[in-house]
């Protein structure tokens, strides 16, 4: 096989092994920053968070999708923000990256589709008691983020913990200065 043959077949596995819709290097795209507010309910059954406890997990998350400007404020724990409660609720307040087809040249920001990975394994503030809170987040984060590829896979066991409890992977748009 001659040089450029095998540059093209290796080429053409790569981009089948990144599967659909991705390339090898995606081109930057224009995208705006939209503002979110989101609340949600947490009721752990396996795992208890304190409020701050709470707070600083939403926002490490939020964060590492490529949030910004993340405000993140938990509620209603039984004994005060610092002691261990069933059930809070979270309110947050981010902005995230979307398309910008018609945004004019001053507001456009440039991002590319960037692979991430959340598991109970990676990035090193998650673990395992972390399922509950991940299908807690689902609505805020499949609906928020610009997401591509997505797998969320949940599947919490009450008072079990297991490193396969839940995996939640694929593209999201970030800025190249958030990787």
């Amino acid at each position: 096989m001659s040089p450029k043959h095998a540059s093209a077949a290796i080429l053409a596995a790569a981009t089948l092994a990144l599967g659909a819709g991705a390339s090898l290097a995606d081109s930057p795209e224009a995208t705006v920053w939209q503002h979110h507010h989101e609340s949600f309910t947490y009721y752990g059954i396996t795992t208890l968070y304190s409020c701050d406890g709470l707070e600083g997990k939403v926002g490490q998350i939020l964060q590492f999708l490529g949030a910004r400007d993340a405000k993140v404020r938990a509620g209603g724990c039984a004994r005060g923000s610092n002691s261990p409660s069933r059930i809070a609720t979270v309110d947050a307040d981010f902005d995230t990256l979307n398309s910008a087809a018609s945004a004019s040249a001053g507001d456009a920001v440039q991002a590319q589709w960037t692979p991430f990975k959340l598991d109970a394994d990676r990035p090193s503030f998650m673990g395992q008691g972390d399922c509950e809170l991940m299908r807690a987040m689902q609505p805020m984060l499949t609906h928020d983020f610009s997401l591509r590829n997505l797998d969320y896979s949940v599947g919490c066991t009450p008072h079990q913990l297991s490193i396969a409890d839940f995996r939640v992977q694929g593209e999201v748009l970030k800025t190249s200065k958030l990787r």
